[in-house]
């Protein structure tokens, strides 16, 4: 990869954390459900949980400022290469 890398001028390489969750919108729309949908909720089986996540998952996808809260939650913007990274969590 590095060698690739150094042949391309136009690419640019930046080494992550193995494990960064900070840095994963993932996460928010994770903490979104645990603190919504997922909350205080005894599932009956497989089908009513699945139910409950496509449903969360549907109200966070209808709501486009819930998901651009999760990224910039992560100090990360669309279409910019990443500065360095946060570590205020």
């Amino acid at each position: 990869m590095r060698e690739y890398a150094a042949e391309h001028d136009w690419l640019t390489i930046v080494q992550l954390p193995s494990y960064a969750p900070d840095l994963n919108p993932v996460e928010g729309v994770w903490s979104l459900l645990r603190r919504g949908p997922l909350a205080n909720v005894a599932f009956t089986d497989d089908e009513h949980l699945e139910l409950t996540l496509r449903r969360g998952l549907r109200h966070i996808q209808l709501r486009p400022d819930l998901i651009d809260g999760c990224l910039t939650g992560t100090g990360l913007t669309l279409g910019q290469q990443p500065t360095t990274p946060r570590r205020d969590q």
